[in-house]
């Protein structure tokens, strides 16, 4: 592409691409995306983004194009690469000035200077580093400024490269830059601090931005830039350093106004320095350990004591308290059992934690963390006031709750807790007990200081289990605390509810069980505390609910008020948590339910309407659906003009929703089919989603198996007649590329076929039979594989002689070798293997196949009897179980007749595929014919066939042991 004459042509297609108008913007994105291979292309959209004089909207795409063009084409062995004379071209103009006056692409040019120096710094690009150190010191604010954005995402991507010999480039690097990343950093530092005291914040907030980006720079360098860093000087200087720059920021924050533009950016930069020791002690736990009483020192007296009131703000505690945490919690700082397996190293830290960490620091942190951090604030109780439900989507777990302040106290509390425990529960029972007994309602202090104790006890429910006695404390005061109907009481009576719910799985007596179901309906009724208890009831129900006649006496009841409670709240993330709770007690209760869903069944299909732009609501409402289906039983066909659109939604892969639905989707498809009486046109019709399923080849294809045997078991000849086709050309690309473990998989499900439909199941599945066949005679080398083979072969053998013959005959076709012969090895084999088959069923079904050859005149059989008897033997004492009054044998696989199974309190009832399962175990011949009966049935045919005398030497083949062995279980006829 021609520079010159190519520029204008390529700026009018990039004004294009620029329009509103999709007629004018799309053949423009065409025709750049043909350029893009072009050998010049890259070279005018440079001199097309560095002339300011154009339009910005222009030179910003010009920009992108370029960026993207170097993840595409820059390297070598790249499709298409560009020519190492134009990249040389373009490395030499993209660092010839910083000038660039737009922030937005100022930024895009650092950010694909970086994405060059990844591949070709410092190798084919040597000069870049120095230029850059060069354009830093320039007096020129505007390019002093971009060649420092250059600087911090040239070292902010090579400190990014993982493999050893770009970890060593990089060790060299920041060896060479080191002392110049830290002058250049404490030169715009102090430039700032003067300005700021001067009052000329203007310059000041331009000093900041350098400092900030300064600093970006020594984090990456220090961080990633050295093997042992604790051996250098110079960083251990710059990070003792941090402490009283961190001082000085923080002083300088009480005289920044708040609306200030610098404000903003001196948070961000004290939050910068906290993340240089956080990500240092993350990375150089060791070498850390210098510097661990001071953090603990400086975090602890910001966070925990008065020196911090004024200056500091949340997200600076959070970082403090992370620190703290993660020196609490460091594994590295953890001796072993045996303190001369510990390394000095280790020792050493763990010296200078337990010197800090003294009886009185301890209880000063713990009391403050409760009394001070862990107390509802006024702006929480008013939004609880005006919005209960939004307060408690927020206080449970919204998206601002994970990064807000109050679970950062939450977890610095429990490792706290946890690693001096010892130490802390003295200190936190003192307060318990501190508490007991009635509070002032008018004194609103006093009310969420409990709150926030017992928040504690709840937090350290693991740690306090053998230092507190909750049953009786539940009877003494928590229950009398929970029937408290005074309006202020609110926060205490859900705090308790969420305590028992903590306390519930730790220590909790079964007899207290009915007194707390009474409370827990009570609390149900209260239509303002509900909505704010049922984000926390949910665990209590997962530990709590049994079966019980104590519970199912609240079951209506409290079924009914969840189900209204329901309907009544508007948020997506309450919806989900009354769905859970009643999918909790669905779960539990099981059939019983049955009288009480009635209106949730009613209501469930405008709840999904309603969450159409909701997934994971949606995801909630088929958790609550499989519990319910699960319930029901076979009156779940009632719901399937609601259920089986929802199936077939949630399991199509080309609608966008299956993102979020198809796991739970295809559960709720297996537990629909379980429970069905019989198979409906539009169940059927579902599964024309499976093909694409299949394809798929997700971790999801486990439950598909399920689901298509699901359908074998329900109605085999309806489905296979509609589907066995797609599904067998579907099993054998599958087979081409999967797991053992999906291999056997698909094999189970033709095993069942056959189980199902002997006479049709092999012509239907006929294509997949001779690589089951090939893989006998071969010697298949994974057992579980082998031992499915021979379940596969053995219902063909047993059950469909005449396709037997076919499929010999075809085999002999293909490997060229006379039916015998094949016939002779697959017996060898499968004699040689049988102790590859575990399962007695499997065991049984060999020898009932083995011996449907006989009786016979083939001498290839006759020459393998021996092996045929040492497996029918070996099948006897598998299934041969000796009654002790007769002392007679018998077959304990044989099933006469159908029996409803009794179900205990605690066993879930049978489905309706259990039942189907059941029904046709009466028709196979595993459980439906006597292995002895069969042995003497055909050992006296073949004797009849050969005469005595003949029959004598085909015996005499048999092992004396084996012969005594199969006389002794014959005895009898």
């Amino acid at each position: 592409m021609d520079l010159n004459s190519a520029s204008t042509v390529v700026l009018q297609v990039l004004t294009q691409a620029t329009s509103q108008d999709t007629a004018v913007l799309k053949p423009a994105e065409e025709q750049l995306k043909q350029w893009e291979t072009q050998p010049g292309f890259y070279s005018v959209l440079l001199n097309i983004f560095t002339n300011h004089s154009l339009d910005v909207n222009v030179r910003w795409l010009a920009v992108l194009y370029f960026k993207n063009g170097i993840d595409r084409y820059w390297r070598r062995v790249a499709p298409h690469a560009l020519s190492e004379e134009e990249k040389t071209s373009l490395r030499a103009g993209l660092i010839t000035n910083f000038n660039e006056p737009v922030n937005q692409i100022a930024t895009q040019i650092s950010v694909l200077i970086a994405k060059v120096a990844r591949v070709d710094c410092p190798r084919q690009w040597p000069e870049l580093i120095p230029t850059l150190v060069e354009s830093v010191k320039v007096q020129d604010d505007l390019q002093q400024h971009r060649a420092l954005l250059t600087f911090y995402h040239v070292t902010k991507t090579l400190a990014s490269k993982r493999l050893a010999a770009d970890r060593r480039l990089f060790y060299d690097l920041t060896s060479s830059i080191y002392s110049f990343a830290c002058s250049l950093w404490n030169h715009h530092t102090d430039t700032f601090l003067q300005q700021i005291c001067t009052g000329d914040e203007s310059a000041a907030a331009n000093s900041l931005e350098r400092t900030l980006l300064s600093l970006k720079v020594l984090r990456k360098l220090t961080v990633h830039g050295f093997v042992e860093p604790h051996w250098n000087a110079e960083v251990m200087g710059f990070l003792h350093a941090i402490f009283e720059r961190l001082k000085q920021f923080l002083e300088c924050s009480r005289s920044v106004r708040a609306e200030s533009i610098c404000r903003d950016r001196l948070e961000k930069t004290i939050i910068l320095f906290t993340k240089v020791l956080l990500d240092f002690l993350d990375q150089h736990p060791f070498s850390f350990t210098a510097l661990i009483q001071r953090s603990l020192e400086f975090s602890v007296s910001y966070v925990f004591t008065e020196a911090g009131e004024g200056v500091v703000f949340e997200q600076f505690i959070v970082q403090c308290m992370n620190l703290i945490k993660m020196i609490v919690k460091n594994y590295a700082y953890k001796p072993s059992k045996n303190i001369e397996d510990s390394s000095p190293e280790t020792l050493e830290a763990h010296k200078i934690k337990t010197a800090f960490f003294t009886y009185p620091t301890l209880m000063e942190i713990c009391r403050r963390l409760v009394t001070h951090y862990f107390l509802l604030t006024k702006e929480e109780l008013t939004m609880w006031e005006e919005d209960p439900e939004s307060f408690t989507v927020e206080e449970t777990g919204g998206d601002s709750w994970k990064y807000s302040l109050r679970p950062c106290t939450e977890v610095l509390f429990i490792d706290i807790f946890h690693e001096y425990n010892q130490t802390l529960t003295p200190v936190l029972l003192e307060m318990v007990h501190s508490l007991q007994g009635s509070t002032n309602m008018e004194n609103t202090n006093a009310i969420l200081i409990k709150d926030a104790v017992y928040n504690a006890v709840g937090l350290a429910a693991y740690e306090l289990f053998d230092s507190v006695d909750f049953d009786q404390w539940f009877k003494i005061q928590l229950l009398a605390e929970l029937q408290v109907s005074h309006d202020r009481y609110k926060p205490i009576r859900r705090r308790v509810i969420w305590l028992i719910g903590q306390w519930i799985s730790v220590k909790f007596k079964s007899d207290l069980r009915p007194v707390l179901y009474e409370a827990i309906r009570n609390l149900l009724q209260d239509r303002d505390l509900v909505v704010s208890i049922i984000h926390v009831t949910s665990c209590i129900f997962g530990g709590l609910i049994s079966i019980s006649l104590f519970f199912f006496q609240y079951l209506e009841s409290m079924f009914t008020l969840l189900f209204q409670l329901l309907q009544e709240v508007t948020q997506c993330d309450t919806k989900m948590h009354v769905l859970h709770v009643l999918s909790c007690v669905i779960e539990r209760v099981n059939m019983q339910i049955r009288p009480y869903v009635g209106c949730l069944v009613q209501y469930l299909p405008l709840l999904w309407k309603q969450s159409e732009e909701h997934n994971m609501l949606r995801c909630a409402i088929l958790t609550t659906l499989i519990h319910l289906i699960q319930g029901l039983g076979a009156d779940s066909k009632n719901l399937y003009p609601f259920l089986l659109p929802v199936i077939q939604l949630s399991t199509d892969v080309s609608q966008p929703p299956h993102v979020y639905l198809l796991e739970d989707g295809l559960e709720l498809w297996l537990v629909t089919l379980e429970n069905s009486p019989c198979l409906t046109p539009e169940l059927l019709r579902i599964f024309q989603n499976m093909s694409a399923l299949l394809e798929l080849s997700s971790e999801n294809l486990k439950n598909c198996f399920k689901i298509i045997n699901a359908y074998i078991f329900l109605s085999s000849s309806e489905f296979l007649q509609m589907y066995a086709a797609d599904l067998c050309r579907s099993f054998c690309e599958l087979l081409k590329d999967i797991t053992t473990e999906g291999q056997v998989q698909v094999l189970k499900v033709v095993e069942n076929v056959l189980k199902v439909n002997p006479v049709l199941g092999p012509q239907m599945f006929q294509p997949l039979l001779p690589s089951v066949f090939r893989g006998i005679i071969d010697g298949e080398r994974y057992p579980v594989v082998m031992s499915t083979y021979l379940g596969i072969m053995g219902r063909v053998l047993l059950q469909n002689a005449r396709f037997f013959s076919l499929l010999l005959s075809q085999m002999s076709c293909e490997l060229g070798q006379e039916v015998d012969q094949i016939l002779g090895n697959m017996i060898e084999m499968w004699v040689d293997r049988m102790d590859n088959i575990t399962q007695p069923e499997r065991r049984k079904l060999s020898a009932l196949a083995l011996l449907s050859l006989l009786p016979s005149l083939n001498s290839v059989i006759q020459d393998k009897f021996c092996g045929i008897i040492n497996i029918s033997v070996e099948g006897l004492h598998d299934v041969m179980t000796e009654d002790s009054e007769t002392g007679t044998y018998k077959d304990c696989m044989l099933m006469s007749h159908f029996e409803e199974p009794k179900v205990t309190e605690d066993e879930e009832p049978p489905t309706e595929q259990d039942k189907r399962k059941k029904m046709l175990a009466l028709k196979d011949p595993v459980h439906s014919v006597s292995l002895q009966q069969f042995i003497y049935e055909k050992l006296k045919a073949q004797q009849e066939l050969l005469g005595e005398q003949g029959f004598h030497a085909l015996m005499e083949t048999v092992d004396t042991e084996i012969v005594a062995q199969l006389q002794e279980f014959l005895q009898v006829f």
